[in-house]
């Protein structure tokens, strides 16, 4: 698999301030790439250039071939977007949001089906409002499907949710992978990127200052006589609370 997203020298300037500082990177095809740093590292802003939704100083930008600066609703096409709540129609059931949302596309859509994918039938005719954390964050990346996109983008897609709600959107986002979408994440979560992320790209005040697999990342910090102070244990409290409530589809 060749590269899907070709970022390369991208620079985002608002006055005399650099958000974003030069940056260069490749996303796979089929994988699922982690865009890591703390708040106001610049990675919101990146994801927003690439998915069209900001414009960029300089740099470029190519998407499944597609140069941003020449064709960018062609990169509209191909992409989806996870919205945030305020996204949703408070009034319209998960149904008729997905209709909806089809007609804006231009697409025919079995809304069922598509509901069948995030495990969210019976919520079919239950309004946004009405579903808790964890269905709600499932139903917008369902959203994010309805247009067959070959590139998914999930900005914190885990955030305030519980355990056994995160570990099933883990799950769902590996099956996406699995379905040939490449999935492009960001999380504040490093046990997340460690666990999702084929590679994952640090981002710290607008540079790239690590790139590769997790595992290699881990290595390279062993290796320099990195030490832990106290000594991991096999598990931790997160896989006691899954092991006694279970990992199985809830209303969570």
């Amino acid at each position: 698999m060749g590269a899907i997203i070709q970022v390369k020298d991208l620079v985002k300037s608002y006055g005399d301030f650099e958000a974003v500082k030069g940056i260069s990177f490749e996303v796979m095809e089929g994988e699922i790439f982690g865009l890591l740093g703390p708040n106001g590292a610049g990675k919101t802003t990146t994801l927003e250039i690439i998915e069209t939704l900001r414009a960029k100083t300089s740099g470029e930008v190519i998407v499944d071939g597609i140069n941003l600066d020449k064709d960018p609703q062609a990169i509209k096409n191909i992409i989806g977007v996870q919205l945030q709540a305020a996204g949703y129609y408070p009034s319209l059931n998960l149904k008729q949001i997905i209709d909806l949302f089809a007609g804006l596309y231009n697409r025919s859509v079995n809304p069922m089906a598509l509901l069948d994918t995030v495990n969210l039938r019976d919520k079919a005719k239950s309004n946004f409002k009405e579903l808790s954390g964890g269905q709600k964050q499932r139903f917008s990346i369902a959203t994010t499907l309805i247009n067959e996109p070959k590139i998914i983008f999930l900005d914190e897609p885990t955030t305030g949710l519980d355990p056994q709600a995160r570990r099933n959107l883990w799950d769902l986002i590996k099956q996406l992978r699995d379905r040939g979408c490449t999935v492009v994440i960001t999380t504040h979560y490093m046990d997340e990127a460690e666990v999702l992320c084929e590679r994952v790209a640090i981002i710290d005040s607008g540079k790239i200052i690590a790139l590769s697999t997790p595992n290699e990342l881990i290595d390279k910090l062993l290796d320099s006589g990195f030490k832990r102070e106290k000594e991991v244990k096999g598990a931790n409290l997160e896989d006691v609370f899954l092991n006694m409530t279970g990992k199985e589809w809830r209303e969570g």
